[in-house]
């Protein structure tokens, strides 16, 4: 199950590693992603703070970190092929995996009905 933040990141979590990546409501508001850096495995990242940059023909947008953990893998083939964020946001166009500290940060988050009334508001 994916849980969304009101920044527009995604995580899906398995044991105690979260899988993090970008809405598609997020991509489509950038428009064509051009590039995007990720971090590299060991950082450490914190609850709310920038875990990555994603570039578009419209702007820069930092990507935000759902949880606090230590990097275990950023998702390389996007350095290569940097539209997978639009193409699949959700799958293939994650960012990185982080290794989740305290799972309790996670029940702030919305399941996928409460982020899509949440974007509804957003319009």
């Amino acid at each position: 199950m994916k849980r969304f933040s009101e920044e527009h990141e995604w995580i899906s979590v398995s044991g105690d590693v979260g899988t993090v990546g970008i809405s598609d409501y997020a991509q489509s508001q950038l428009g064509d992603i051009v590039y995007v850096e990720v971090p590299e495995a060991g950082k450490k990242l914190t609850k709310g703070g920038e875990a990555a940059v994603v570039e578009s023909v419209k702007a820069a947008s930092d990507v935000y970190s759902p949880v606090t953990g230590e990097v275990v893998e950023g998702n390389t083939a996007l350095a290569e092929n940097p539209a997978l964020v639009n193409s699949d946001p959700l799958g293939a166009g994650w960012f990185f995996k982080v290794k989740i500290a305290d799972k309790a940060e996670l029940d702030g988050m919305m399941d996928e009905a409460a982020y899509a009334e949440f974007v509804k508001g957003l319009a």
